[in-house]
């Protein structure tokens, strides 16, 4: 019986189940397709020079497609806060609707993590492809079919998605049978304790290792340098719906009086929800931060040992993070999407009163560009912690090498992801019948 509904509730939940799914189905290719790299490289004596980064792009993987996994099924759960209500509501066990929330997490995981590892060898062609053409593999890497690297693929396909679910769980049966008849979006707490706690945790930690970059050999400056964006990524995403509150409060008071109507929106929109902005701002912070770190830091080494690269090779450290900020973006255009079509009823609501489509369509873009400023604002800062360490630990200085041509168009993917995801997952509120059978 439990099956049955959560599959029903797969099919009816076409967003979440098109976003949950598309998340766990990259996660596993990527886990899998790089540990195939890895492997192919290890059987070769003469790539162990890139070895190392091989490695660090594989770890940079699994760790985005853990965080993006986990993100992405704990809001897939918060959107369907009066699905697990009126369920509660007509006699469903706290028990039931925690086994409820698991199948249907199990029925996602298997699906998507078959796909996957089906995608994984070509998604290791290609890669070994790509370091054969920018230098890194003259010779090429070969790519062999062995077990190991689709049973991590697995593993992470699986376990983190049934792990993700026993801690959505717990927000699905903390929903009372009543919250069905509540009409008032504002969240009580803005930062229950678990949280704020593993956020505080998470902050204290990245700042001890940005301290430890220096102090440690330079083989391992690099490895600890993204070691702190990811935990640092991990605390900032906890702790982050209450920078947002102030973000939305700051730049949604600047919206509405550029734009009166839709800035007021916007700005009780993101006051009254920071933890759902927070959802669609984390994927934003993540890639901001961990391309920057990667790539900057790659350059700021190159920069310090008086190395120019140009042509193919050139493109070397944007191929091995390259797909990991393509899953990264991806997930901004799925949790903004995931986050904008909650809001359906409140966007006919304001319909019915008289709002026009084209007031709200202008909403949705304000709030989706705030949002991408305040992950942006967030991954910067993290990224500038990190590679001034780095800096300090190849240099001797608090300085660093950038782009900005490279950042420019990181943050204008991002946004532009952003838009798509949230003016298509609205369109039909927008303009569609006010009523609904």
């Amino acid at each position: 019986m439990t099956l049955v509904l959560a599959w029903n509730n797969v099919r009816v939940n076409r967003m979440g189940l098109a976003a949950s799914f598309t998340a766990v189905l990259l996660a596993v290719m990527l886990v899998g397709g790089s540990g195939l790299v890895v492997v192919g490289a290890g059987a070769s004596d003469d790539l162990n020079g890139v070895m190392g980064l091989l490695v660090l792009s594989a770890v940079v993987s699994g760790f985005v497609s853990i965080f993006v996994v986990a993100g992405m099924l704990s809001l897939h759960v918060l959107s369907q806060r009066r699905t697990w209500a009126l369920l509660r509501s007509i006699g469903m066990t706290p028990r039931q609707v925690g086994r409820l929330v698991t199948a249907e997490a199990l029925v996602v995981a298997v699906l998507a993590s078959t796909a996957g590892c089906a995608l994984a060898v070509p998604y290791a062609t290609l890669m070994a492809a790509f370091m054969r053409m920018t230098g890194l593999a003259p010779e090429g890497v070969p790519v062999e079919i062995t077990t190991g690297p689709f049973i991590l693929a697995m593993v992470v396909g699986l376990v983190v998605t049934l792990l993700a679910a026993r801690s959505a769980v717990r927000k699905a049966v903390g929903v009372g049978p009543l919250e069905v008849l509540r009409e008032n979006a504002a969240q009580r707490r803005l930062l229950p304790w678990p949280r704020a706690v593993a956020g505080g945790v998470a902050l204290a930690g990245g700042t001890v290792l940005l301290f430890l970059v220096p102090l440690v050999k330079a083989k391992a400056a690099v490895p600890t340098g993204l070691g702190a964006t990811m935990v640092l990524c991990v605390g900032a995403s906890a702790l982050g719906p209450g920078a947002l509150r102030g973000m939305g409060w700051l730049l949604g008071g600047v919206v509405a009086w550029l734009d009166p109507g839709a800035g007021m929106l916007v700005r009780s929109s993101l006051v009254t929800q920071p933890r759902r902005a927070m959802s669609a701002a984390s994927p934003v912070m993540l890639t901001v931060a961990l391309a920057c770190t990667f790539l900057f830091a790659v350059a700021t080494s190159d920069a310090a040992a008086g190395v120019t690269r140009t042509g193919a090779s050139a493109w070397a450290a944007p191929m091995l993070v390259g797909s990991a900020v393509v899953y990264t973006v991806i997930s901004v255009l799925n949790a903004t999407a995931m986050t904008m079509a909650e809001r359906t009823e409140e966007i006919r609501l304001l319909r019915s009163v008289g709002i026009k489509p084209r007031q709200l369509a202008r909403a949705v873009c304000w709030e989706t560009l705030i949002v991408t400023c305040a992950g942006t604002l967030l991954g910067t800062g993290i990224a500038a912690a990190s590679l001034t360490a780095l800096g300090k630990a190849a240099t001797g200085e608090a300085w660093f090498a950038y782009s900005l041509p490279q950042y420019a168009g990181l943050v204008l993917v991002c946004a532009v992801s952003g838009l798509a995801g949230g003016l298509a997952s609205t369109r039909r509120a927008r303009h569609g019948s006010l009523l609904t059978l």
